[in-house]
């Protein structure tokens, strides 16, 4: 969709008048939105106010909507709307509603005792589709050699690798007290001539 002269002057009426960027675009047809508010926007054209945004009097401003509605009724004097705005009274209900039940206590659900990890061959080949919960994920070679595997090994509990690959992958943090440093002092940098 190109702008031509013709499209452009339309569009400069059509904003005058007061229609929303929606109606502009559905009337100028094969444009968006978007483009119609981008296009007035490098053209210059006058910027309306927000719809978003309130007046001082706290009511949201909408510009398009005011243009194209009929004259407002009178406002009810205050009086009136001070009654309309106090609520009925309600009727108080005839049956004392029965008071709520204790909570049940939660139920916990069975565990259901895990299949033993099935045993392996030494040397067969643990893919990706053989693992599961109960077996070592440790990698083993490069993803894209043919000989890729994974450990396969019983899991040590609620880690996803063996005792060997656990030891391995986790290293303990020695606890900080206020006699070490943070870090060891870095070494004098030799000095070049």
């Amino acid at each position: 969709m190109s702008w031509t002269d013709e499209r452009i002057e339309t569009l400069r009426t059509l904003w005058e008048k007061g229609l929303t960027a929606s109606q502009i675009a559905e009337k100028l047809g094969n444009v968006s939105r978007n483009a119609v508010i981008g296009k007035a926007h490098r053209l210059g054209l006058k910027a309306r106010p927000s719809p978003v945004k309130a007046d001082s009097d706290g009511t949201p401003r909408d510009t398009a909507k005011k243009a194209a509605a009929p004259p407002a009724a009178p406002k009810p004097k205050p009086e009136a709307a001070a009654q309309a705005a106090t609520p009925a009274p309600r009727p108080a209900p005839e049956t004392k509603a029965p008071a709520p039940a204790a909570p049940k206590p939660m139920q916990t659900r069975p565990t259901i005792p895990a299949a033993p990890a099935k045993p392996r061959a030494p040397g067969e080949k643990v893919t990706l589709l053989d693992l599961s919960d109960k077996i070592c994920k440790w990698p083993i070679g490069h993803p894209g050699e043919p000989d890729f595997q994974f450990c396969g090994r019983p899991v040590n509990p609620s880690f996803p690798y063996c005792l060997a690959h656990c030891a391995e992958a986790y290293q303990a943090q020695l606890p900080r007290d206020r006699n070490r440093p943070s870090r060891a002092p870095m070494p004098p940098l030799p000095r070049v001539r």
